[in-house]
């Protein structure tokens, strides 16, 4: 009998949790994209001054250039918010899957913020099929979150503390 009630606050917490997170992931991606671009795009620009004013030796730093995502990923996971412009904007954050359950569940580390942007990049190279994970996993999780045990959640959920 408690084993079902346990089951049963399970469900209540990944719920209450995740609810309606999957299309706001969409949204939030296409927000980071808008933001990746004008930043990429800024970088652009200042590459080419600097490579103007080196007489084209600064040009080199182009190759730079696809860093930009990335490392945009990684530094806004490793912040306090653990979330993206985008993400944040839409009110999600990123937690530790194990520590769901806990008062305060833990933000990604630096290596997973490394693994779930690698792994997001390498679900975009595979014709996008394991973003259709998160119509069928528990918590609406796709492969590069379920690889990295980190989960997509409201932030607002984990402020409010837990539902009854």
């Amino acid at each position: 009998m408690s084993q079902s009630l346990s089951l049963r606050s399970d469900i209540v917490l990944d719920a209450w949790l995740t609810r309606d997170v999957w299309p706001r992931r969409i949204v939030a991606f296409m927000i980071d994209v808008i933001v990746i671009a004008l930043l990429a795009l800024a970088v652009a620009w200042v590459i080419l001054v600097f490579g103007i004013l080196t007489l084209g030796l600064g040009f080199l730093l182009l190759h730079l250039l696809p860093l930009v995502p990335p490392i945009y990923y990684i530094a806004w996971l490793c912040t306090r918010a653990a979330a993206t412009p985008g993400q944040r904007l839409l009110g999600l954050t990123l937690r530790q899957d194990d520590t769901l359950d806990q008062p305060e569940p833990l933000r990604p580390s630096i290596a997973q913020a490394i693994v779930w942007t690698v792994l997001l990049y390498l679900s975009f190279a595979l014709s996008m099929l394991p973003f259709l994970l998160v119509l069928v996993t528990r918590r609406h999780r796709a492969l590069h979150d379920l690889l990295s045990g980190l989960t997509v959640v409201h932030a607002t959920a984990l402020n409010r503390g837990r539902p009854a």
